[in-house]
C-alpha cells in the first residue's frame, strides 16, 4: 500500500506524532536505513524477536523516506495472502520506479516466500529501489551462500534498548519514577513489555516501587511474544527452557518425558530463542513472562519441573568433566535465582568478562606477583611452595578481554601434613590443628583448604567472585572423601557473611600470615553431607539459621563406630533400644531412604549378616552370627547348643563373624560402598 504523507488523516497524523514522540534510540539502525537510503544497498533484513519494535523502526523508516520525498509503498504479512502473486500485485509500485522504497512489515507471516523473494523478485528491481523486510526470523543461509546478495544485503539484528534508551522510552510515556525500577527490572529493554507494562501501572493507583505484572499483562505478552504453540509437549519444553540457565538436548531428555530431539530442534528455531555453545536460552522478557504465567496458572507443575531441572544438574556437577564444572554449577544456581542470598552475592556476568584458566608451571611468577599485591611477601612464599607441592589445586581467573591475570584460587588437599607443610604455611597448619582438635581426620579421609587471591577492583561481589564461587560449590560437591573444608578470608571480609550462608562456621583460631590476620570457615562434611548441605544451601534464605533444617550426622571414631555396631546387634531384636544408637545418625543410615532411622538401622545390620552368606569359606561364621542375633536364642549358650559347637568355638566364629561385619559396614560408612571383596564374596 503506498504511503504518503499528505494523504493522512487528521487522527492519523495524532497517532503518528504520538508514535515520534515514544520513539527513542536505534540510532545504528536508523544509519543503516539513510546510508541504503543513499544508495549503499538495495536490500535491508531487519530481524528480531515480537515486541522488540521492527514495526515502530519501519514507521520510522517510513517517515524518513518520505522526508527525503522518496515513493513509499508498505506491505503487512498479517494483511497479504501467502502467495507470489498476491504479493507481485501488492508490491508492483516498486518494480515500476526506482525511487520506491518497499517496507515489508511482519514476513514471518509469509516466510515461506523468502526463497521466491530472493531468487524471482527482488533481482527485477529497477536500479535505486530499496526494499526493507522485517521478520522474527533471521534470513536464511543462502543469502550469505550466494556471492551475488552477499554484499547487496544488509541484515540488522533488532535487540533490546540500551539501559540508556529503555529508561528514555518511559519517561516519553510518562510513567512515573517510581514505577521505573520494577518496570526496567522486569522488562529489561524489551519496548512492548516496558509499553504495556508502564500503561498497566500507570491505570494502577496502588502501583509503586514493588510493582510486579498482573496476568493480563503476562497474557497479552505471550500472546505477542510467543503466539499459539503445536502442542502441549512444545508448550512445556518452552517453560523449561525459561526456567533453566541453559537448555540442552540432554536436560529436556531428563525433563521430559519422550521427544527431546524434536523439542530441542524446534526450541532452537524460535525467533526469540538465542543459541550458544552452552546450549539455548529465550529472550529475557519472554523467559519472565513464561516463568511468571507458569507459577501463577500450575504453581504444583512448576515446582515439579523445578526439582526435575534442579535433580538433572546436580547430578551433573558430579558427573561432569572438570572443563563443565563451571557451567553446571552456575546452571544450577540460575535455577535457584529466586533464593534471596544466591542473586544477592552473584553479578551473573562471570562467564562473559573473566574466564577460568588451567595453571601451567610458567603462571607460578605471575601467582606470586599477584599474591604479593594482594596481601604480603609471605602468602606469596606460601604459594610458590604449594604451586610446585600440588600445582593441580589452582585455577586461575583471566580477563576475556586482555588475557590478563586477575585472580587465582587453590583448594589444596592435606591428607598427611608434614612440618614443612606447617612451616611455608600457617593457615595450613591452623586448619589441621582444628580438624584434630574437633573431630579428627579417619583413616582414607583428607581435609581441604580453599583460598584466593584477587586484584583490589574485584573483590567483594564480582564475575570473578561468581567463577570463585561456583569453582568451590564443584570442588565441595564432587570431592571424594573429604572430612573437612576450610574456606580462608581475610579478616572482616564482607564475604563472610555469604560463607555462613554456606554452612561454613569460623573455627575461632585465627592464622596469621606475615602482618595480614585470616579467618578460617569451617565445614565437617561427615556431619552434613553433601547432599543435605547443597539442600540447606539452596533453599536457605538470607535471613534463616541454616543449621536448624537438616540434622547434622554423627561422626564416629573406628573405635566407637565398631562398639556401636556391637551394641546394635545385641538389640537387634529390640527396636526401642536401636532408636538411641548413634548409628541412626551416621551416613551409613542417614544415607538411606527410609523414614525410620531405627528401622533402617536393623535392616542395614540383616543384610550385613546375610551378606556373610555369600561367601562359603566364611558360611560358619553366618550361621554363628545368624543364630545369635536372627533366630531368637535367649541366651549365647543355648545358640551354641543348637549350633552343635563347643562354647569355645562358638565363640570364636561368632567374634570372627562380628568383626567381619564391622570392617564391612566400616567401609560403607568411610567410602559409601560395601568392599569389593565383600561384593565379589572372594576374601581370602
Amino acid at each position: 500500500m503506498p504511503w504518503n504523507e499528505q494523504d493522512t488523516m487528521p487522527l492519523e497524523r495524532h497517532l503518528r506524532t504520538a508514535r515520534e514522540r515514544a520513539f527513542v534510540g536505534r540510532e545504528e539502525e536508523l544509519a543503516a536505513f539513510d546510508s541504503a537510503l543513499a544508495g549503499s544497498q538495495s536490500i535491508l533484513y531487519v530481524h528480531g524477536p515480537g515486541g522488540v519494535g521492527k514495526s515502530a523502526l519501519l514507521r520510522c523508516f517510513a517517515q524518513r523516506a518520505a522526508t527525503a520525498r522518496r515513493p513509499v509503498a508498505v506491505l503487512d504479512g498479517r494483511t497479504l495472502e501467502p502467495s507470489a502473486a498476491a504479493f507481485e500485485a501488492e508490491a508492483g509500485p516498486v518494480l515500476r520506479d526506482e525511487r520506491t522504497v518497499l517496507l515489508i512489515d511482519t514476513f514471518e507471516r509469509v516466510q515461506g516466500l523468502e526463497g521466491w523473494l530472493r531468487e524471482s523478485f527482488l533481482p527485477r528491481l529497477p536500479e535505486g529501489a530499496l526494499v526493507v523486510v522485517a521478520s522474527r526470523y533471521p534470513p536464511d543461509l543462502l543469502w550469505w551462500a550466494d556471492p551475488g546478495w552477499a554484499d547487496a544485503l544488509g541484515a540488522i539484528p533488532l535487540g533490546d534498548l540500551g539501559a540508556a534508551d529503555a529508561a528514555a522510552l518511559l519517561e516519553a510515556r510518562e510513567v512515573p519514577a517510581e514505577l521505573r525500577e520494577p518496570l526496567l527490572a522486569f522488562a529489561s529493554g524489551h519496548p512492548l513489555a516496558l509499553t504495556l507494562g508502564g500503561a498497566v501501572a500507570m491505570k494502577d493507583g496502588k502501583a509503586g516501587s514493588r510493582w510486579t505484572p498482573t496476568q493480563d499483562v503476562v497474557a497479552t505478552l505471550l500472546d505477542q511474544l510467543v503466539g499459539d504453540v503445536p502442542s502441549p509437549m512444545h508448550r512445556y519444553a518452552l517453560e523449561v527452557c525459561a526456567h533453566a540457565y541453559m537448555t540442552t538436548e540432554e536436560l529436556l531428555r531428563a525433563v521430559l518425558p519422550t521427544d527431546a530431539a524434536p523439542m530441542f530442534a524446534w526450541l532452537r528455531r524460535l525467533p526469540f530463542v538465542e543459541s550458544t555453545t552452552l546450549g539455548v536460552f529465550p529472550h529475557n522478557v519472554v523467559r519472565e513472562t513464561l516463568e511468571a504465567d507458569l507459577r501463577w496458572r500450575d504453581p504444583q507443575g512448576y515446582a515439579a519441573m523445578h526439582d526435575r531441572i534442579h535433580d538433572h544438574l546436580a547430578a551433573q556437577i558430579r558427573s561432569a568433566a572438570d572443563t563443565g564444572v563451571l557451567s553446571a554449577v552456575g546452571s544450577l544456581f540460575y535455577l535457584h535465582r529466586d533464593n534471596g542470598t544466591t542473586s544477592e552475592f552473584h553479578t551473573w556476568r562471570g562467564g562473559g568478562e573473566v574466564y577460568e584458566d588451567a595453571f601451567r608451571p610458567e603462571d607460578t611468577l605471575d601467582l606470586v606477583k599477584l599474591a604479593t599485591k594482594a596481601e604480603n611477601e609471605q602468602s606469596a612464599q606460601a604459594v610458590a611452595f604449594w604451586a610446585e607441592r600440588q600445582p593441580q589445586a589452582f585455577r586461575l581467573y583471566r580477563r576475556t578481554e586482555t588475557g590478563e591475570l586477575v585472580a587465582f584460587c587453590s583448594w589444596l588437599h592435606v591428607e598427611r601434613p608434614d612440618d614443612e607443610m606447617f612451616a611455608a604455611d600457617p593457615v595450613t597448619a591452623t586448619a589441621w590443628a582444628n580438624a584434630e582438635a574437633v573431630a579428627p581426620l579417619r583413616a582414607g579421609e583428607h581435609l581441604s583448604i580453599g583460598r584466593t587471591w584477587m586484584s583490589a577492583q574485584y573483590r567483594g561481589i564480582s564475575p570473578v567472585n561468581d567463577l570463585i564461587q561456583w569453582r568451590a560449590v564443584g570442588y565441595c560437591l564432587r570431592a571424594d572423601r573429604m572430612a573437612w573444608s576450610f574456606m580462608v578470608t581475610r579478616s572482616g571480609d564482607p564475604m563472610s557473611d555469604y560463607l555462613r550462608h554456606h554452612d561454613m562456621h569460623d573455627v575461632g583460631e585465627h592464622a596469621r600470615v606475615g602482618d595480614a590476620e585470616y579467618t578460617l570457615f569451617a565445614h565437617d562434611w561427615r556431619a552434613v553431607p553433601a547432599r543435605a548441605w547443597l539442600d540447606r544451601l539452596l533453599t536457605t534464605g538470607p535471613h534463616e539459621d541454616s543449621a536448624t533444617r537438616v540434622p547434622e550426622l554423627a561422626v564416629l571414631s573406628q573405635p566407637e563406630f565398631t562398639g556401636a555396631v556391637r551394641q546394635a546387634l545385641r538389640h537387634l531384636s529390640r527396636p526401642a533400644e536401636l532408636v538411641a544408637s548413634p548409628l541412626t545418625r551416621s551416613r551409613l543410615v542417614m544415607g538411606n531412604t527410609w523414614r525410620d532411622p531405627a528401622e533402617a538401622l536393623r535392616e542395614l545390620l540383616v543384610q550385613a549378616i546375610d551378606a556373610l552368606g555369600g561367601d562359603p569359606r566364611v558360611a560358619k561364621f553366618h550361621r554363628t552370627v545368624a543364630a545369635t542375633y536372627l533366630c531368637g536364642a535367649p541366651t549365647r549358650e543355648v545358640a551354641a547348643e543348637r549350633l552343635g559347637l563347643p562354647f569355645s568355638t562358638y565363640r570364636r566364629h561368632l567374634l570372627a563373624g562380628t568383626e567381619r561385619i564391622c570392617e564391612d559396614l566400616w567401609h560403607r560408612e568411610i567410602y559409601g560402598t560395601m568392599p569389593e571383596d565383600l561384593v565379589t564374596a572372594g576374601r581370602p
